[in-house]
C-alpha cells in the first residue's frame, strides 16, 4: 500500500512525534538521549530547521519544528536513520529503533506552535518526573535552554513559546513569568483544554477551518499528480548541486576537475565533508558527483577529516564555513 504524502512547504510548522519500536525505552539511558539531541542539532545544521521546543522522554520524542525550506521529509529521514544507525552500532543490534513513520501534525501559525511548545515542555511534569518549579533541571529538553541564553543551540528559537504565554521578553524576568504561566496551566484544566492539550497528538493539522481546507485542497492536488515524488527528488538534488557548485567556486574547482583528479584529493575531501555537514546529500550522490569512488570510501574520508587526521583537508574546510549562507 502506498504511503501518504507528507505536507511540505516553505515556512511550514509541525508537531513531530515518534516512539521507540513496540514503545520500547529507546532513550532509556542518558547517553541515548544525548545522542539523539546531537543528531537533532546536526539535522538542523543540514536543513536550516528552527526548533521552537523539544523533549526527549524514555520511549518517545516531541519536536516543535519550523522548516524555512520544504524539507521535513529529507531532514526526518536523516535524523531518524542516523540515530538508529548509531544506536544499533553502539548496542550491537539490528532492526528498527522507532515504531514506524513519525507523526507530523501541521501547525497553522506561531501562536499555535507556542501552545505546542507549552505541551512539550510540560511532558516531564505530566509524567511525574519533575515539578514545574524544577523543570529547568530536566536535561533533555528545550525548557532548560530557556535559562541559559548565552549557550543555547543556534537552531533553538524560544520566541514562539514566550509570545504565546503573553508576549514575554527573553530575559530572566520573562523566563520566571513563563515558569509561573506553566504552573498555572498545569494546575488549571480549563486552560489546558483551551490550549487543545487533548488534541496535540491527534489528527494531521492544528488550525482554523480555512487553514485545514486550504491544506486539504493542496494535498488532493498533489495526490493527483503522478510526478510529485520525482519533482521532490529533483528539487532536493538541485539544492545539493547548488551547495556543491558554491563550494567548487570557492576553491577554484569544477566538476570537470573532479573527474580528472584522484578520488581522495584534499579539496574533494573538504568539499564532501562540508556538503555532508550542511545538507542531507547522500554518500552515493556525492561520491558520483566528485568522482570519489565507492560511497563507503567517501564516508571514511569525511570521518577522517572531521577527526583531524587529514590536516590539509581540514584547512580547506575552513574556507567553506560560510558557504551555506551563499546558497
Amino acid at each position: 500500500m502506498a504511503r501518504k504524502l507528507r505536507t511540505e512547504y516553505e515556512g511550514a510548522m509541525y508537531h513531530v512525534i515518534n516512539r521507540g519500536n513496540y514503545r520500547s525505552d529507546v532513550f532509556e539511558t542518558e547517553g541515548a538521549k544525548e545522542a539523539f539531541e546531537e543528531c537533532l542539532w546536526e539535522a538542523c545544521e543540514k536543513t536550516g530547521w528552527r526548533v521552537h521546543a523539544y523533549v526527549v522522554m524514555r520511549n518517545h520524542f516531541h519536536l516543535a519544528l519550523e522548516t524555512p525550506q520544504a524539507n521535513l521529509v529529507a531532514g526526518m529521514k536523516w535524523l531518524q536513520s542516523t540515530y538508529a544507525n548509531r544506536f544499533n552500532r553502539y548496542w550491537g543490534e539490528r532492526g528498527h529503533v522507532f515504531q514506524g513513520r513519525y507523526q507530523a501534525i501541521v501547525v497553522e501559525d506561531a501562536k499555535a506552535l507556542g501552545a505546542v511548545g507549552h505541551y512539550i515542555h510540560l511532558n516531564p511534569v505530566e509524567a511525574g518526573i519533575v515539578a514545574v518549579n524544577m523543570l529547568s533541571t530536566y536535561k533533555y529538553g528545550s525548557y532548560r535552554h530557556l535559562w541559559t541564553k548565552r549557550s543555547r543551540p543556534r537552531a533553538l528559537d524560544v520566541s514562539s513559546v514566550l509570545m504565546a504565554a503573553g508576549s514575554l521578553a527573553d530575559t530572566e524576568a520573562g523566563w520566571q513569568s513563563y515558569e509561573a504561566y506553566l504552573t498555572w496551566v498545569m494546575e488549571n484544566e480549563p486552560a489546558r483544554k483551551g490550549l487543545a492539550f487533548d488534541k496535540m497528538c491527534k489528527g494531521w493539522v492544528m488550525g482554523s477551518s480555512a487553514f485545514k481546507k486550504a491544506l486539504a485542497e493542496d494535498h488532493t492536488r498533489r495526490l493527483r499528480s503522478t510526478s510529485v515524488e520525482t519533482e521532490a527528488k529533483e528539487l532536493l538534488e538541485e539544492q545539493w548541486l547548488s551547495a556543491l557548485s558554491t563550494c567548487l567556486k570557492k576553491l577554484g574547482k569544477t566538476l570537470d576537475s573532479a573527474a580528472k583528479e584522484p578520488k581522495a584529493r584534499d579539496w574533494k575531501v573538504a568539499t564532501a565533508t562540508h556538503i555532508r555537514t550542511v545538507t542531507t546529500a547522500t554518500n552515493p550522490w556525492l561520491a558520483a558527483q566528485l568522482h570519489m569512488g565507492k560511497p563507503g570510501a567517501l564516508s571514511r574520508y569525511v570521518a577522517e577529516c572531521k577527526a583531524g587526521h587529514r590536516i590539509s583537508a581540514a584547512r580547506l574546510l575552513n574556507a567553506l564555513r560560510n558557504v551555506k549562507s551563499e546558497v
